[in-house]
Formats: C-alpha cells, structure tokens, sequence
C-alpha cells in the first residue's frame, strides 16, 4: 500500500509540472536552444533572430568555389575574389569545379578541413550539396550562395546575386525594342533559349522573360514559329554554346526555310554569339538577339551592329557585395540587413540582390565609362 501511494505522488506531480509548464505561454512555437545549429536555424529552417553570429579572425580562410570558367564572368570572379580577399587580409582558397558536382562537393570537403570560416559556393548543381553543406555548417562554418540559389538545404547562411527575375524581363524588353526599331510593323518570327537546366537562375532568367513575351505572343505580335516555349524544350544542357548553335541550326533548317527569324531571346552573351554564327551560316540577315554578362566579344559585337543587347551584371560588384557579407561576418555582427528572401525549399534566404542593367550601341560608352578593358573594345 506504502509503494502504491508513492507512485500515485509522483504520478500527481508529475502531471501538476506538465499542467503548469503548458499555462506558463502561450506561445506554441518556442524554438528549442538545442535543436539550434550554430547559425540560429532550428532543425525546420526557421531562423532565430536573436541567436548571435560568432565571428572570426582577421586572417581566416576563406573558400570559394565556382561552377567553371567557361565564361569570361567566372573567370573574372576567381581572379578578383582572389585579389580582394588577399587585400582584405584574407587568406583565400579558390577552386573551380568544371561542371562536375562530385568534384565540387570534394572541394567543399576540402575548404572544411582547411579550416574555412566562411565557404562562398557557385553550386554546378544547387540541389546537390545538401550533405556536404551540412557537414560545413556543423563545423560552424558560414555559407554564402554565389550569384545562384543553394537550394533544398538549411545549410546557407545567404546569397549574392543580381535579381535573376528582373534579369530576365530586362533581356525581354530589349528584345522587343530591338524588333521594333529594326522591322517596324508585327508580327515578328522569334525563337526563345534558356540556360542550363541545373542552374537556379536559368528558370528565373526564363520566366522573368516570359512575363514579358507571353502577352505579346498571346496577341500575335510575336510568333514563335517552332512553338517551342517551355522552358524544358529551350533549356541549354551545361550553358553549353556548341549545344545551342546546333539547335539553332536545327530550327533554321526546320521552320526558317522560306521565311526570315526576326530575333532570338538568349540566356547570356556565349548563347547569342552561337545563335547569331549560325543565323549567318544559315544565309539569314542577323536577327534581334538578346545576351547576358557583357562578355568583351559580344560588347565589341553589339558596338559593330552583330549583337543587339546583352545585360551587365558587373563581376567587381558582385564580389565587392560578397566580401561585405563576410566582413560583417568576421566583425560579429552578422548578416548585413536586406528585405529580400526566397524560398529554397528549406528556408528562406536573404539574398543581397543587385540590379542588372540593358546595354546596347546607344549606351555602351556611358555603362562602361569606368571600365577601360570595354571601353577600349568601343572605337569607330
């Protein structure tokens, strides 16, 4: 009878503790200090703003690693995060990973046991680095997207990036400036190419243009004579140029027989030098094409009449934003303040978005007054 009564004592207060601990709030969404990584981010991706950010020494490692340098923007980016990391005291480890996801994640494996404080991640794939991240993030290391999404993990702290959506309607718009100056009255025969499929960016690129173009082919001002308008059917596997200018061929040789192209929406500026070559081998006048990254060939194109826009997203900004973020990092004071998120599946991520711009022959010399490498490319 004495154990009977005992149990029914601890039963008792052990139900008096639960009662009285479920009226002390009312707040049903207390986020558990253990179940927080480092970052402040419970194990559901919500971030707890009142979690301090740790920071680090003056002379940290810090890891970059980029897609490829198949494109003059990457190679700039290696050169100048090396650079600039290097005068800020930094000492810097940059790799390339040649569109190659498994040698990325190795290279990511080797930042983490280098010592890196902060790793700064152009993903090949951003869907695909979820474990190593992890691995990254329970050492206590920061992570910061590079000018595309790390998406499907709560393993990124933010990312840099010009805004992909805007980019996007901006390569629209000129398009459609470009077809009206040059052919007046519509309809006006198009063809539409997208980015590599793995690239966050490419379906945002996509899109954002699509916001654009679709009213105008819904109302018979622009025709897509292939009707090839998804962007599954225009993606451009691995950016690859050889890859588009065979399916520009493809579409000349199939539906341009007898009738002109007018213009070409082009996901960056490599893209649109293979769809103009093969418009010229084809025999057809050079229609209207689109760009992206103001690449020195197709700056010196646009300025000769070849190419009619392309759109700037200056490399030096967008490592100068970058360093900025992990110079708060490093003082303590953690994520510069922005009002962008996006969803990665996982969380939202503060992007530190800038603002891309459309450059044609009429602008060429103003956007790139400070950028004697370009402005050298403009002469008469």
């Amino acid at each position: 009878m004495k154990n009977k009564t005992i149990l029914s004592m601890v039963l008792a207060a052990t139900m008096l503790i639960a009662t009285l601990s479920g009226c002390g709030s009312d707040n049903q969404d207390v986020l558990d200090p253990q179940l927080m990584d480092p970052q402040g981010t419970n194990d559901a991706g919500v971030v707890d703003q009142t979690t301090e950010m740790p920071g680090f020494e003056s002379d940290a490692v810090i890891g970059v690693t980029l897609p490829w340098l198949g494109t003059q923007n990457w190679v700039e980016a290696k050169e100048m995060f090396a650079d600039q990391l290097d005068k800020a005291g930094y000492k810097p480890f940059i790799e390339a990973a040649d569109q190659t996801v498994t040698l990325q994640q190795q290279q990511i494996e080797s930042m983490i046991e280098a010592g890196a404080k902060v790793i700064v991640i152009g993903p090949v794939d951003s869907a695909q680095l979820t474990e190593v991240l992890d691995k990254a993030k329970a050492a206590g290391i920061y992570i910061i997207g590079y000018d595309r999404l790390l998406e499907n993990t709560a393993g990124v702290d933010g990312v840099v990036q010009y805004g992909s959506v805007e980019t996007g309607k901006l390569q629209a718009s000129a398009l459609v400036q470009g077809l009206q100056e040059k052919n007046g009255e519509p309809p006006y025969n198009i063809e539409l190419f997208g980015g590599g499929h793995a690239d966050p960016n490419s379906p945002n690129f996509f899109n954002g243009a699509m916001s654009v173009l679709q009213p105008l082919i819904d109302d018979g001002t622009l025709v897509v004579t292939s009707e090839e308008t998804d962007f599954i059917q225009c993606a451009t596997a691995d950016w690859n140029n050889a890859k588009a200018q065979a399916r520009m061929e493809k579409l000349l040789s199939t539906y341009y027989t007898d009738k002109e192209i007018d213009g070409v929406l082009c996901p960056n500026d490599g893209i649109a030098r293979a769809c103009i070559t093969a418009c010229e081998s084809a025999g057809q006048d050079i229609p209207i094409v689109s760009g992206l990254d103001a690449e020195n060939d197709s700056v010196q194109w646009i300025w000769e009449g070849r190419q009619y826009s392309t759109i700037a997203k200056p490399t030096e900004k967008l490592v100068e934003e970058t360093i900025d973020v992990i110079n708060s990092l490093r003082d303590g004071k953690g994520l510069p303040e922005t009002d962008v998120t996006v969803d990665n599946g996982v969380k939202e991520v503060p992007v530190f978005e800038l603002t891309p711009l459309i450059v044609t022959k009429e602008n060429e010399k103003e956007v790139f007054a400070n950028d004697p490498t370009r402005l050298e490319l403009l002469k008469d």
